[in-house]
């Protein structure tokens, strides 16, 4: 690969992860504080992530892949994104609000497989050359965090509570447009699937159900969508925990689980190695319930490092389930419905497992506010999503029955 490409593909990369790194780690913070809105709101608002991720295989299906180079759809998308995400900046509350970020993540969604179609058509060796272009995507999630927090102080308290959070959707208008512009500049990557017939079962991994049979698999699949559950309180609430907590620069406090998940990518492969694919995906079960309890009794000054390693422990609590899970399906699926497999998965957890979450995560904190000072009792509702993660592992722990996984990545 030609170092101007790589050039092109990291900075396509960044954008696309500062985008959604940007605006989408403050917007419970946002929800709260500027529009009033309740948990239950705010969980409609996260759960459009959840309906961009069940529309997203259609859009790739039924265009991306048969009519139109997928940078040029890229680009498309994106300058839709940057006026939806002016419009958001400019909301003051949830009725107006909510149709554009809808909208918004509509559009988004399937630009996370853009990215990686535009990157992986360059590449003679993705296995070693996709993880030196995908780690930017990382780091531009970081930087928009730092941005946010360190260099305009958009989420120190007094400045959420004059509203500056709107600043973080303006913001990513102009990195989205800056992305839909450039996108045009990227190398050409035509439809892969131009004369092919592709039916609904095609779009959805259907075809991968048959799977299902497979009793560890099944057990990894219910699993899977189950976890995700308590991992929408994660990203419906750790802003606005963080807001009532008055701790400053939290958005950059917030971005140390992206540091974390970089580092704990570099040691999956030798614990995937040394213990197996079930250990592996119990310990990210287990960090899971770990960071809430974490959580749940850190919620004092003096126990702000509890928070702290709560965060921290996103790297565990990410790759060692849901890349090792990507691992495990692979193995599964074969050649055949190796991608409807991935496409399945995806759907099952971003898609239905995390919209479940994220409604009842709104539910738990609408049942948990403090009416006195407005302010949420925190330690009942990380303890409910902890509580979830560990009868999830047990299920887990019980049902699955060990195999071997060779470790591909």
């Amino acid at each position: 690969m030609k170092s101007l490409t790589y050039t092109k593909l990291s900075f396509m990369m960044f954008l696309e992860f500062f985008i959604w790194g940007g605006w989408f780690v403050t917007l419970g913070a946002f929800m709260g504080n500027n529009l009033n809105a309740s948990g239950a709101e705010t969980a409609m608002a996260y759960s459009t992530q959840s309906w961009g991720a069940i529309v997203a295989p259609f859009i790739i299906g039924l265009i991306a892949d048969r009519y139109f180079n997928a940078e040029k759809i890229l680009g498309v998308l994106h300058l839709i994104g940057a006026t939806l995400m002016y419009i958001m900046s400019q909301a003051t509350s949830f009725d107006s609000f909510y149709p554009y970020v809808l909208g918004y993540m509509i559009a988004y969604m399937p630009t996370l497989a853009l990215v990686n179609s535009v990157a992986f058509n360059q590449m003679d060796d993705p296995s070693k050359q996709f993880p030196l272009v995908r780690v930017f995507g990382t780091v531009g999630w970081i930087v928009a965090g730092w941005i946010i927090s360190l260099a305009f102080k958009w989420d120190a308290i007094e400045n959420i509570q004059q509203g500056m959070l709107s600043n973080t959707f303006t913001m990513v208008a102009i990195a989205s447009f800056i992305l839909g512009v450039f996108s045009f500049t990227l190398p050409k990557t035509p439809p892969s699937n131009k004369n092919e017939k592709v039916t609904v079962s095609d779009i959805l991994g259907l075809d991968a159900l048959k799977l299902l049979k497979d009793r560890n698999f099944l057990v990894f699949f219910i699993s899977s969508v189950l976890i995700c559950i308590p991992l929408a309180f994660y990203y419906q609430n750790i802003s606005p925990y963080l807001t009532e907590l008055k701790v400053e620069n939290s958005t950059a406090w917030a971005s140390m689980g992206q540091m974390s998940e970089v580092a704990f990518m570099l040691l999956l492969p030798f614990f995937f190695k040394k213990y197996g694919f079930k250990k592996t995906i119990l310990f990210g079960m287990l960090a899971w319930g770990i960071r809430y309890l974490l959580f749940a009794y850190g919620n004092s000054g003096d126990l702000f490092f509890m928070i702290a390693i709560g965060i921290a422990l996103h790297g565990i609590c990410y790759d060692f389930f849901f890349v090792s899970g990507q691992i495990y399906t692979d193995s599964k699926a074969g050649e055949k419905v190796k991608s409807a497999a991935q496409g399945l998965i995806t759907l099952a957890t971003y898609g239905v497992g995390m919209l479940v979450g994220f409604w009842v995560a709104g539910q738990i904190v609408d049942q948990n506010v403090l009416t006195e000072n407005g302010t949420h009792n925190w330690q009942s509702i990380w303890t409910f999503p902890a509580i979830f993660a560990v009868v999830v592992l047990f299920i887990f722990a019980v049902l699955f029955k060990n195999e071997n996984v060779e470790y591909k990545a």
